[in-house]
């Protein structure tokens, strides 16, 4: 019993931490040691993990009251962040992956396939990170390549043949830019899947779940509606990329980031994107089901406002949506 009890709760501190979480990782390390010592010692240490509980508590509110777009890319690239695989498994009732182009080989980086919400069969596309460096070799770090975006192409043509709604799911740095892609046509393949997206006569459903890099992110995201989680990121390029190309210096990745607009109150301000689905205090990662219960609701509601349109009727809101994004915002800021 007293084993079981200790995994349990090394398990719960056992966190991949960001800079950004040090403080309240150490409190959280103390509180561990505090209730290992009361099971092992037999004693009554209650008060004090009661009150470094709050103390941790009171921490995280305050730092996550004031994050700069920085600190919210860090949250985004976040090593326990709830990857494309974890939100299938908390909001499907079934899931049946299908793998490869048909052309060349299957690339992990992106996973899909047919899906049932509460009875309600759909299409899900989403980029796939690895855990840990193993896996994120394997998921090339969640960079696609050409194989993988033709794989999604052939998913959303499965959905549109059989009237099914599309729901893809973002979360890469961009689309990987080794010449082994750019030779087997990544700028060709991302451009087709925007040109395809824009015609589907489906549903389609985005949300921006951790990082949104650049064209390797647009090219799952031509949706009738785009949503983000809260502590995501939607940006042209990345802010180590930008701050390299336009100020010389890696380092000056928070003053790009400043500048890019790239966290989800400034895409919603400029029409990027149609909602912000709140996170828990802390990140996606403290609490799994409670975000992928958001999402799916979110995926329920948008759906049951489509179920009336006509494949024309779609098409043309998903180009209007688009055309409507506010350029004159753009002008200001």
């Amino acid at each position: 019993m007293i084993t079981r009890l200790l995994s349990t709760f090394l398990n719960e501190v056992c966190v991949d931490y960001i800079p950004l979480e040090k403080p309240i990782a150490d409190l959280e390390v103390k509180i561990n040691e505090l209730r290992t010592l009361a099971i092992t010692q037999s004693l009554n240490l209650d008060s004090e993990i009661s009150e470094l509980t709050e103390r941790a508590k009171n921490l995280r509110d305050e730092m996550f009251a004031n994050l700069t777009p920085y600190e919210i890319t860090q949250l985004a690239r976040h090593p326990k962040r709830p990857r494309t695989d974890d939100l299938i498994q908390h909001m499907c009732d079934s899931f049946t992956e299908l793998h490869g182009d048909r052309n060349f080989l299957d690339d992990p980086s992106i996973i899909g396939g047919l899906a049932e919400i509460d009875g309600k069969g759909l299409v899900i596309i989403g980029h796939q990170k690895g855990r840990g460096t193993k896996d994120n070799i394997k998921r090339n770090f969640g960079m696609p390549k050409p194989e993988g975006y033709r794989k999604a192409l052939r998913l959303m043509s499965l959905a549109e043949r059989f009237r099914l709604p599309i729901v893809t799911l973002v979360d890469t740095p961009g689309a990987y830019p080794g010449i082994g892609a750019e030779e087997r046509g990544q700028a060709e393949a991302i451009a087709k899947n925007i040109l395809v997206m824009s015609r589907l006569k489906v549903p389609i459903i985005t949300f921006v779940i951790g990082e949104g890099g650049s064209g390797g992110a647009l090219a799952l995201a031509v949706a009738n509606k785009v949503h983000m989680l809260e502590y995501s990121v939607y940006s042209v390029i990345s802010p180590e990329g930008c701050a390299t190309i336009l100020l010389k210096d890696a380092s000056e990745a928070k003053a790009a980031a400043d500048a890019l607009k790239l966290h989800a109150e400034n895409a919603l301000a400029l029409k990027v994107i149609d909602s912000i689905i709140r996170e828990p205090k802390g990140g996606a990662h403290r609490n799994l089901p409670f975000i992928a219960e958001r999402i799916k609701n979110t995926i329920k509601k948008d759906l049951a406002e489509y179920e009336s349109f006509s494949g024309k009727e779609l098409r043309n809101h998903r180009s209007e949506r688009f055309l409507n994004i506010d350029s004159l915002a753009f002008q200001e800021n």
